[in-house]
């Protein structure tokens, strides 16, 4: 084999690399490169925050509604009603639920919170309400008939929590204005 078919071979090896590491790999990676190269560290940095400043609320609101949307009637009713350890209310289970399919959503929020990308948390904060708004207007899934008032509840929870965190009033009353116009709450 001569010289450029083993370089090519190489080259077409190196990026097949770079296609199968983990999401997990690639942070360690990146944080090495960064530790080895303050002008790498911050244009990853730089990258990093206008992937997070790409906030879609339409998105958010159809991620959040569809996983809503999602919970299986069948998964509570095999985790409630009669179970080994006692009774476990439906009512009360479909409430976890509901509350477990909004964590990752959640963490999201308070991850840009943390960052202090306020603007991005009223962004990403008026998507998950725009989606709890929705699937307790749209929804006909069964799961909803065992947590009825789930939707306004988390609604409320969500909104308090994130007005709670907030420190600019201006982004406060856009968030009440887009609920108000949008929403229509």
């Amino acid at each position: 084999m001569d010289r450029s078919k083993k370089q090519y071979r190489a080259e077409t090896n190196k990026e097949k690399v770079l296609d199968n590491i983990s999401g997990h790999d690639a942070l360690l990676i990146l944080k090495a490169l960064a530790k080895e190269d303050r002008s790498i560290a911050k244009r990853i940095e730089q990258i990093a925050l206008e992937h997070l400043r790409d906030i879609d609320v339409e998105n958010v609101a159809s991620q959040v509604y569809c996983a809503l949307e999602g919970i299986e009637v069948e998964d509570l009713w095999e985790q409630s009603g009669s179970t080994r350890y006692g009774y476990v209310e439906p009512s009360e289970r479909a409430w976890e639920m509901f509350e477990e399919t909004l964590e990752p959503f959640t963490n999201e929020l308070n991850k840009y919170l943390d960052l202090s990308l306020e603007n991005e948390a009223k962004n990403y904060c008026a998507g998950i309400l725009k989606g709890i708004n929705q699937f307790g207007k749209e929804s006909t899934s069964q799961f909803k008939d065992w947590a009825e008032d789930a939707p306004d509840e988390f609604f409320e929870r969500v909104l308090d929590d994130w007005k709670k965190a907030c420190k600019t009033p201006e982004l406060i009353q856009e968030v009440e204005d887009f609920i108000k116009h949008s929403l229509g709450n």
